[in-house]
């Protein structure tokens, strides 16, 4: 049996939910992005913060932060590679 979701803490609610590719023929695949992921790219990649300060905003653990991050970074890129929809999850994290 796994271990229970900690709860995150995400700061404040994404303006956009969704990217659109141009140029791509038909229908686009979509990547989805949890609002804890977009929280982790927005403190470590955007507001260049460390990991250990990232991982104390979030009430999270370092390790946890590394591991949301490395999902987040590689959904990202597979949208912006590959031409697919990036949507942002409404849900709470």
């Amino acid at each position: 049996m796994s271990r229970p979701e900690k709860k995150r803490t995400v700061t404040a609610a994404p303006r956009v939910l969704k990217f659109s590719p141009r140029g791509v023929r038909g229908r686009p695949d979509k990547i989805v992005l949890r609002p804890d992921e977009l929280e982790a790219l927005r403190l470590c990649d955007l507001e260049q913060r460390g990991h250990a300060d990232a991982a104390r905003s979030m009430n999270i653990s370092r390790q946890t932060l590394e591991r949301i991050l490395r999902s987040a970074r590689g959904r990202a890129a597979d949208g912006l590679v590959n031409g697919k929809i990036i949507m942002i999850d409404e849900g709470v994290a």
